[in-house]
């Protein structure tokens, strides 16, 4: 499975999401941007998108609620490392309250990998963000030791606001 990621203008996306509705795809918003997100077996309908392939998967991808994505730049080097990190991780998210879907996804064509949660609501991310498991997964990557081993430059999280599909009756 891959995904992948474009961005533009809301309107803009939307009549790409709407032109294609037997595909996979979410649109996201925040204060400074908009992004399409494909999920695909196959290839992509975008024209120049960012590609992922995903590593793991948990839940369905759904037009609702709040996204969040961690970019984590990682060398060459540490990639099979990182990867196992992030491998079976299902039962930390499985038990989250507002939880509804996890994609772990690789880079095609650059070093950063983004860690890609979907929740209810953004409280329910901000419970997930202060949570022990969270501090278990992500904190320890922090550390300076592991920077300079692992990872070309810090980690930085994009958030999202999926608008409901509500059809007009």
């Amino acid at each position: 499975m891959n995904i992948y990621l474009t961005s533009g203008t809301f309107d803009f996306l939307q009549k790409i999401k709407e032109k294609h509705p037997s595909e996979t795809m979410v649109l996201m918003q925040n204060n400074e941007t908009s992004v399409l997100l494909h999920e695909t077996p196959k290839k992509t309908v975008f024209g120049a998108p960012r590609s992922y392939q995903v590593l793991e998967s948990l839940g369905n991808l759904v037009q609702a609620g709040f996204a969040s994505m961690r970019h984590i730049p990682v060398t060459d080097e540490e990639r099979p490392v990182f990867e196992h990190r992030f491998k079976n991780k299902e039962s930390i998210f499985q038990a989250l309250s507002g939880f509804i879907a996890l994609r772990v996804l690789r880079p095609v064509k650059s070093n950063t990998y983004i860690i890609f949660t979907l929740w209810n609501s953004e409280k329910s991310y901000k419970e997930w963000e202060d949570s022990k498991a969270h501090e278990n997964l992500f904190n320890n990557l922090a550390s300076e030791s592991l920077q300079a081993q692992m990872f070309m430059g810090k980690s930085y999280v994009s958030s999202y606001y999926l608008p409901s599909e509500e059809k007009d009756e």
